[in-house]
């Protein structure tokens, strides 16, 4: 069985999100355990973290992660606006 650890970040979106959009995060992170490799994996200075994008309504929500044999890190959950800037201040 997989530990979910989830960042901060990722708690706080999550507990400010619409009832609906909690269910969906829900969703997408059982599929993520389910696969670990269905987000693409990052180059350069993120190459150790994978994005995975699915749609909310006319959104796109990306959530970062990471997997190891027996975890699974949730790092940051948002829309593509300054995603990839928050993320590498995130992990930096």
């Amino acid at each position: 069985m997989i530990k979910i650890i989830a960042s901060n970040h990722f708690r706080k979106f999550r507990k400010k999100s619409s009832d609906k959009m909690k269910i969906e995060i829900d969703e997408q992170v059982k599929k993520i355990v389910d696969n670990p490799e269905i987000g693409n994996l990052k180059r350069g200075e993120l190459r150790v973290v994978r994005v995975h994008k699915f749609k909310f309504g006319n959104e796109t929500i990306l959530i970062s992660y990471e997997t190891t044999d027996d975890f699974l890190y949730l790092y940051t959950i948002g829309s593509h606006e300054n995603f990839y800037k928050n993320l590498k201040k995130y992990l930096s």
